[in-house]
């Protein structure tokens, strides 16, 4: 057991050395936070054998990102407004994954699950709202990644669940880390990808 948990943070190791080791010229807040984040994602990762252990991690990292990007924050219409299709996609899967707990007698479960999904769609919002390509992608992916972890674990059986978790989670977690950087210094912005309309 002890050796599986060690080889499951060694990925989070090289992420958050990554973001160390290009971390912004002036000492930042926001970077430091985001670093924060990554350490408690890794945490959770250490420990989500013990689901209520892993889920707080997460939930911890959560808020140290929507911390991050809210200080961050800022404004446009379009991407306000993407907080609709955000909270009709979490209330969609906070449903069915209540439905799916009840049913199996695990009710415990279900104002943590409730928190988790709420925590983590604001964070995505936050993402959005920078207008950071990097942390917006990197945001929509973990809920991705822990969309298929929870619909595999309490509502059916997905085929190369596995596969897809990892995928999407590691290069989630290496987005959020590679925007740690630009995050800070205003550069790479969605504005600047596709026009300042945004």
């Amino acid at each position: 057991m002890l050796i599986k948990i060690l080889f499951k943070l060694v990925p989070m190791w090289l992420i958050i050395s990554y973001a160390y080791l290009h971390r912004p010229s002036t000492s930042s807040k926001t970077y430091w936070t985001i670093i924060f984040g990554l350490f408690f994602c890794m945490l959770g990762d250490g420990t989500l054998h013990w689901f209520i252990v892993g889920l707080s991690a997460f939930l911890i990292g959560h808020l140290f990102y929507m911390g991050a990007f809210f200080s961050k924050w800022r404004f446009s219409w379009l991407r306000f407004v993407s907080i609709i299709p955000i909270v009709c996609y979490s209330f969609f899967m906070g449903k069915e994954l209540i439905t799916a707990i009840i049913q199996n007698g695990n009710a415990s479960l279900v104002i943590p699950v409730i928190f988790y999904v709420i925590v983590i769609s604001l964070m995505t919002w936050s993402a959005i709202m920078t207008g950071n390509i990097w942390a917006s992608i990197g945001s929509i992916l973990f809920v991705l990644s822990d969309s298929i972890l929870s619909w595999n674990m309490f509502v059916a059986s997905i085929p190369y669940s596995n596969v897809l978790i990892m995928t999407t989670y590691y290069l989630a977690q290496f987005l959020i880390a590679h925007s740690a950087r630009s995050i800070v210094s205003s550069t790479l912005y969605l504005d600047k990808k596709i026009g300042s309309t945004i």
